[in-house]
């Protein structure tokens, strides 16, 4: 299958895509979010784009790809436009960015900057923010450093039992977002002194170790948080490099493992407001929920673990250069979108989704997740794809690339990468069927499934639902909100309002302890199937 150039202005990002996958989805594979109230189907016009050269506009999820293209996409077709930009510049419309003001007399006439940081257990996200114009003027990631004390939040909270293991935590995670707020001012060609404001989200965990708290109680029952509170801290006191008169706003906690990346998601979406019955799905190591309407809102946290992320897996990654990101049946054999166009080094989460999907659809992989013998493979499946079912270090395999496509050697999903995937997706299903069961609906009550996190627009909702990873819902009512949290964190950078919006969420959400839920060993068994 032939696979096309699409490049993205004003934004400057190029993406290699399969011939027939629409714009929508090449847009997210480019890290854009636009807007898409109809889930897709080409009826709400909200997504409109210009083909260059001569700027014809057509609608994104409606034009499918059979060629290289340029493409502009105007700021009203972007999810976050309206949040960040558009309500920014009217102060009537929602977002008055009152922080700058605190800063108009020192920094005199010199521009003013703010950092949002999102604290993920395996990504660290920062934005360079100018406060007068809630502008994101450069962003920067970064694989935690922390990760090198264990890849979960777990093991962190371990290392962190005594207090040269905090102190060393902490050290760390300030190190590594020092390195990040310098690449942003090298790109800005800033001086660290011009950033005033820091918005700090993450899961409590994170939220702990950045601030110094102790951690130990968080990993034994109640398992309570040390703080649920905002903290407004000077950069001094936690080391960043940053204008030393400035402040540190360390967003509110809502439970032991549910963070404030959960209540930045939550504004970022407007849950406050939220007329619609919507569930929040926030995919990562730790996995965030939120369901309800602004009337009353639930929340929960799954320990889904760090094989969407990559971890854990045989060939797994982060979405770096070389990794599959996605896997598509072409006839009598499969395609792959490998990111940077390069030849296939491993796989990261998106692609570990559709290459779970296709081997379900295949046949290959039962709902059970267990692999069928190479002979069944072979009578039901063409000969180019039952080849690929093979034996890998003593276990059931699929090749998804061999030493013919890669500079390295061949990328396989094995029977223990299953395995992990199952503990991950079921991890996820079970907290979502239990966060419905505890508002008395089922799945077909939902009118909108949004999914957040730092690669969740990389996700095709076909693949997802597929594997129950999502609930079994049209796909229209399926939206990607982006990184939600790096959003909401930039909210709180630039809006006092908002920050008053987060602290009454905050109050509002009730929070589930799913593993303290009675029937919740038996339906985490159930969503271990691979079924929707």
């Amino acid at each position: 299958m032939k696979h096309f150039r699409v490049v993205f202005e004003p934004d400057g990002k190029e993406i290699s895509i399969h011939q027939g996958a629409t714009l929508l989805e090449a847009a997210g594979l480019a890290g854009i979010v636009l807007n898409t109230s109809c889930g897709g189907r080409g009826t709400c016009g909200k997504c409109t784009v210009r083909l260059g050269p001569d700027d014809r506009e057509v609608l994104a999820c409606q034009h499918t790809i059979h060629n290289d293209l340029v493409v502009t996409v105007p700021a009203q077709s972007r999810f976050y436009a309206h949040k960040i930009l558009e309500h920014g510049l009217d102060c009537t419309a929602g977002l008055t960015r009152t922080v700058v003001e605190r800063y108009r007399t020192v920094a005199g006439p010199t521009a003013i900057y703010g950092v949002a940081v999102d604290i993920g257990t395996t990504t660290v996200v920062a934005k360079l923010v100018d406060l007068a114009d809630g502008r994101s003027v450069a962003t920067r990631a970064m694989l935690n450093p922390q990760t090198q004390f264990g890849d979960d939040v777990v093991s962190r909270i371990s290392y962190a039992e005594s207090e040269a293991g905090l102190a060393r935590l902490h050290a760390v995670i300030i190190h590594g977002i020092n390195e990040l707020i310098q690449g942003l001012c090298d790109v800005a060609r800033i001086d660290a002194n011009a950033i005033y404001e820091a918005s700090i989200v993450g899961n409590t965990t994170m939220n702990h170790i950045f601030l110094g708290f102790p951690v130990r109680q968080l990993g034994q029952a109640p398992y309570l948080a040390h703080s649920v509170d905002a903290h407004d801290i000077s950069p001094g006191q936690v080391g960043l490099r940053m204008n030393p008169s400035g402040n540190i706003h360390a967003a509110e906690n809502i439970a032991g493992f549910l963070g404030s990346d959960t209540t930045a998601v939550a504004l970022a979406v407007d849950m406050d407001c939220a007329s619609q019955i919507t569930l929040v799905v926030d995919i990562g190591t730790n996995g965030e929920l939120v369901l309800g309407t602004g009337e009353r809102l639930y929340a929960a946290s799954c320990a889904a673990g760090p094989a969407l992320e990559g971890a854990r897996i045989r060939h797994g990654s982060r979405a770096a250069e070389g990794a599959i990101e996605a896997v598509v049946i072409d006839n009598d054999d499969i395609t792959l979108d490998v990111i940077g166009n390069a030849s296939p080094r491993s796989i990261c989460g998106s692609g570990l989704i559709d290459a779970v999907s296709v081997l379900l659809e295949l046949g290959v992989v039962d709902a059970s997740g267990r692999f069928a013998d190479a002979g069944s493979v072979r009578s039901r499946c063409p000969a180019p794809l039952a080849s690929r079912r093979i034996d890998f270090e003593g276990q059931p395999a699929f090749r998804l690339s061999d030493t013919g496509q890669s500079a390295g050697p061949a990328v396989v999903l094995t029977q223990k990468d299953i395995r992990e995937f199952q503990l991950a997706k079921g991890a996820i299903q079970a907290g979502i069927k239990l966060l419905l069961a505890k508002k008395g609906i089922d799945a077909g009550d939902l009118e909108r499934v949004l999914l957040a996190g730092a690669f969740g627009n990389y996700i095709r909702p076909a693949s997802a639902v597929r594997v129950g990873l999502l609930p079994n819902v049209p796909l229209e009512r399926i939206h990607f909100v982006g990184n939600a949290a790096a959003t909401g964190a930039q909210m709180l950078l630039l809006s006092d309002k908002c920050r008053a919006t987060a602290a009454s969420l905050t109050r509002r959400i009730q929070y589930v302890e799913i593993a303290h839920e009675k029937s919740f060993g038996e339906v985490f068994a159930e969503s271990m199937l691979l079924s929707p």
